[in-house]
């Protein structure tokens, strides 16, 4: 079987100006980064008043060690649309180079469903995730500056951190010393991913707007736990001017040469987990059907898209696809990686309650949804049947998508299902009250979704909490940061558990992107790279050629 990077590298693409007539976009907006790769200008956005376009969001259930194919399954939406002569984009979020060398790889799809050109796009890109880890490190840079040369803010506690983009475990835990000062402080690495950075890039509507929430990042607090901003530091036009080609979304296309528009990377389990809602925004503006997708399963990036990222781009989904595979729901039925491609049919109904949940849990936001299972080689019939009699049988459409083997003849039976549900009436509706207690977010949070029994928050942990609230700063929306494997913090605890507590160990607030992040069991900000990550495989010959990213 041809590997993804072969499959990609056979494939004809077309001048990225040819993709932009597609949308529409005149070669006068583009900033194009070689002929397969374009910037979009965001002067379009003056030219534009398209209204009614229709928003599908891509979720899935909680992801497991052999990958569910949300990305590929995006993509083999979009393009079926498009064979189906619907005016379709996918917006996608961008790869970090942390799983591209780690253990996940990248996030370009697979098969026949990918965005290309797909080395370029899971490595350097065109540069905005380095933009961004630049943009937050000079912010760092700035405030230990400050503090070295007098610190006349009295700043006592700093609470933003460097970033990197990679899998660096050595780094979650560093020691900054200021030269001859005598002066240190303890200090952590965030994943650039998961930086305030990337999702304040993520959340701007535009340029004023991104500059304004770069001033609005909470830095540290002084000795009466007085809040101290960025902009106390006259810095902000300094950050902004690293990120002013950043904020431009990149266009791209897929295999069948339909235009992708891929912006922003946040992580799911430890950010927000959307792409940025200028490029959202502007595919609804250039197509009547956009594609969007939420990071790892509905508990985390289905809820994040719907609670955080709809909220403050005034957002509603027409259709939210829960996507699922066999070998997913046989493995949160207990079934050993070993076991995995064997047919199963008991350990696949214990499993399926994980959809359930998922299901559930999205029908609390809107009746619009549809299960998508991507089919796989090693599934059979029987079990494929399964999983369709059980979802029919609670009156929720179901379709099976072939599209990593097919491409868009493999996804046109969902395709068609989705433009019949985009023509219901939209019935969105969040699921908690923004100006509710931090706490009693977390709660329903945790209760609703979750279904933990308790959420245990101990007492240095609700003194933050406190302090957030006396600075008004509590109204904001929660950002959860835990484990993508299962509903509860224990990573182990798969299928759909309940009778469970969550246990809170930090809060931090996002003041600039707009959002409380709640710290749940051992979740990490800096990844760690595995015994056998995807790096080992990975080359270039002399004639450049590159083999073994995917």
């Amino acid at each position: 079987m041809k590997t993804d990077i072969e499959i990609s590298q056979e494939c004809s693409m077309l001048d990225i100006n040819s993709v932009a007539l597609k949308l529409g976009v005149d070669s006068k907006y583009l900033e194009c980064y070689g002929n397969y790769k374009a910037k979009i200008s965001l002067d379009i956005n003056n030219t534009l008043n398209k209204e009614n376009s229709k928003l599908i969001l891509v979720t899935s259930i909680n992801p497991t060690p052999f990958g569910e194919g949300k990305t590929t399954v995006s993509i083999g939406i979009n393009d079926a649309l498009n064979k189906l002569g619907k005016n379709s984009v996918v917006v996608l979020r961008e790869p970090s180079l942390g799983p591209v060398f780690g253990i996940k790889g990248g996030a370009t799809g697979g098969g026949y469903s990918q965005v290309v050109p797909m080395e370029d796009i899971n490595l350097h890109f065109t540069g905005d995730i380095h933009a961004i880890e630049s943009a937050n490190n000079l912010l760092c840079a700035i405030i230990d500056n400050h503090i070295y040369q007098g610190n006349s803010l009295g700043i006592e506690k700093v609470v933003f951190n460097r970033c990197v983009d990679l899998n660096d475990r050595a780094l979650r835990n560093v020691v900054l010393k200021y030269d001859n000062k005598g002066l240190e402080r303890l200090d952590h690495y965030n994943i650039t991913v998961a930086s305030e950075i990337m999702a304040i890039l993520c959340l701007s509507k535009n340029l004023e707007d991104l500059k304004s929430r770069i001033g609005n990042i909470l830095i540290g607090y002084d000795k009466n736990d007085k809040m101290i901003f960025a902009k106390d530091l006259n810095c902000v036009g300094a950050i902004t001017l690293l990120l002013k080609d950043a904020i431009k979304p990149n266009l791209v296309q897929t295999l069948e040469n339909n235009p992708a528009i891929i912006h922003g990377g946040p992580f799911a389990n430890i950010a927000h987990g959307c792409n940025s809602i200028i490029a959202t925004k502007l595919g609804l503006k250039l197509c009547d059907y956009v594609v969007t997708e939420a990071g790892f399963g509905a508990d985390l990036g289905a809820e994040k898209f719907l609670d955080i990222k709809c909220r403050i781009a005034n957002l509603k989904p027409n259709c939210i696809v829960i996507n699922t595979t066999v070998r997913g729901l046989k493995y949160n039925g207990e079934v050993s990686k070993e076991n995995i491609n064997k047919e199963n049919l008991d350990a696949l109904d214990i499993g399926i309650k994980n959809l359930d949940r998922h299901i559930e849990n999205m029908l609390k936001y809107s009746n619009n949804i549809v299960v998508c299972i991507n089919k796989f080689e090693t599934d059979t019939d029987r079990e494929i049947d399964l999983i369709k009699s059980h979802v029919s049988r609670n009156n929720i459409p179901v379709s099976v998508i072939e599209s990593y083997k097919l491409g868009s003849n493999g996804a046109l039976s969902l395709a068609s299902k989705i433009i019949d549900i985009c023509n219901n009436e939209v019935d969105y509706k969040p699921l908690y009250d923004c100006n509710d207690s931090v706490i009693n977010k977390i709660n329903k949070i945790a209760k609703e979704i979750y279904r933990a029994k308790s959420v245990i928050i101990p007492s240095e942990v609700k003194n933050k909490i406190e302090i957030i609230e006396k600075n008004n700063l509590g109204n904001l929306p929660i950002c959860i940061a835990k484990t993508q494997y299962s509903f509860s913090d224990d990573a182990k605890l798969l299928g759909a558990p309940t009778d469970f507590d969550m246990n809170v160990t930090d809060i931090k607030v996002s003041s600039g992107a707009g959002f409380i992040v709640v710290y749940m069991g051992n979740i990490m900000t800096m990844p760690g790279l595995g015994k056998n990550s995807a790096y080992l495989n990975m080359d270039i010959d002399k004639n450049g050629v590159i083999k073994g990213v995917f």
